[in-house]
């Protein structure tokens, strides 16, 4: 963990490195992507079972290709009622956000009598990963589910790896909850290269959304132009900007609750308190060894973990900004001057008593975030990424004399004279 002043002469330099730091990956996964995508748009489900069998160890013709919607049905009543309803009250509150982003079609006439609009509809197929094996999260199947349900996809398919032919029960259950009728066996690159080519088995989809290792975000980025991606996810980030009326234990927490998820995680605490600084590093070293994830909430904390002191909070809006923060915290009395000023962070939580995991779970909007500074020029996933927009016009010959020499005219100046003639025309010229 690093900490940093903006007192310090050297400040500029220190925070242009933080903010330029590469916290992907390391493994070169794109030629072994590459070789991957190509066998299964080659060999489709043969490629499928082959590498299956490789990296999950089962056999598909064994296992079956295919969950089947009952067991997903046993797995929702199998749930403990209270675990049940925590997911039931996330899935509602999480549909009711999102049906608010639902788009209106636009259709009028403007003045010079044409008829103008858009209309929105979704896409007909969604392809939906879900990561199997320690990293199974009901949760994010629901942040990328319900959406797609919510624009009206009349096909999702999941997919999703069962290491050892085994499967989360909660991922099960979620999937039962949401709808979900087809799931699959396959993961990693090759899933999503199924979900964009097809096989036999599986038929292609439109877009193809959900969080995966490095392996299958590099496989989107490949695929991205034959299908529609929500985007190419990297590590999780935390920014908590926190003031010293703040209990340290409580900002710890928030820190941690990013760092646990990868060692490529960061967490970033911006204060204008150095007391308060070293009593929340202080609680960060005392949670992480009570921590299940303490190897790795350590690890990220170690290594890409920061600590900056800034002379006014409100300071700190042009160094968030530069960040861009996948989730940015205003721990403070009054975030209202904060939240005005910030300009790029992929989702805020205001005061001190939200804190960014109840975004996880069940605030409502979505915590399928840009990440690696993306948050400059992107957005979190929505309704949205599951529809696409077409505009229509339509003109009468007394409106195409309004506008028809007009696009004569520039279709001569580019040296188009056919785009010029099909307008010319219908004018008598």
């Amino acid at each position: 963990m690093i900490r940093l002043s903006v007192r310090d002469p050297e400040f500029a330099a220190r925070f242009d490195t933080l903010v330029n730091a590469r916290r992907e990956a390391d493994a070169n996964v794109s030629f072994d992507v590459l070789a991957i995508l190509s066998r299964v748009r080659a060999e489709g489900d043969t490629a499928l079972r082959d590498y299956t069998q490789a990296f999950d160890g089962h056999d598909l013709e064994a296992s079956g290709w295919r969950i089947d919607t009952a067991e997903c049905r046993a797995a929702l009543e199998g749930l403990a009622p209270d675990l049940r309803r925590a997911l039931e009250l996330a899935a509602e509150r999480i549909t009711a956000y999102h049906e608010k982003q639902r788009p209106a079609d636009r259709d009028e006439v403007d003045a010079t009598g044409v008829r103008i609009g858009a209309r929105w509809r979704p896409v007909e197929a969604a392809g939906l990963y879900v990561p199997g094996g320690r990293a199974a999260y009901p949760s994010s199947l629901l942040m990328n589910a319900i959406p797609a349900k919510v624009a009206g996809v009349e096909r999702l398919a999941m997919v999703t790896p069962t290491p050892r032919g085994e499967v989360n029960p909660l991922v099960l259950a979620a999937a039962a909850l949401v709808g979900i009728e087809e799931i699959w066996r396959v993961g990693g690159a090759q899933a999503i290269g199924a979900l964009a080519y097809g096989t036999r088995r599986i038929a292609p989809v439109d877009v193809i959304v959900g969080p995966g290792n490095a392996w299958v975000a590099e496989a989107k980025r490949q695929l991205y132009g034959v299908v529609g991606i929500d985007m190419v996810a990297g590590p999780s980030e935390i920014l908590v900007v926190a003031d010293a009326d703040n209990d340290p234990d409580w900002i710890a927490a928030d820190l941690l609750s990013q760092a646990e998820h990868d060692p490529t995680s960061q967490s970033i605490l911006f204060t204008d308190d150095a007391a308060f600084a070293d009593a929340v590093a202080a609680a960060v070293d005392r949670q992480i060894a009570t921590l299940a994830t303490g190897a790795t909430a350590r690890a990220s904390w170690d290594a890409n973990g920061a600590i900056i002191l800034v002379e006014r909070l409100i300071d700190a809006a042009p160094l968030i900004d530069r960040l861009a923060p996948e989730h940015l915290e205003l721990a403070v009395t009054d975030p209202e001057p904060l939240f005005a000023a910030v300009r790029h962070a992929g989702s805020i939580f205001l005061g001190r008593h939200t804190p960014e995991a109840i975004g996880d779970y069940l605030g409502g909007p979505n915590h399928v975030l840009p990440t690696g500074r993306r948050a400059r020029f992107s957005s979190g996933l929505s309704v949205l990424d599951f529809m696409k927009r077409t505009s229509f016009l339509g003109c009468s010959a007394p409106s195409l004399e309004k506008l028809g020499p007009a696009a004569v005219a520039l279709a001569e100046a580019e040296g188009l004279p056919a785009h010029a003639r099909s307008v010319a025309l219908r004018l008598g010229q």
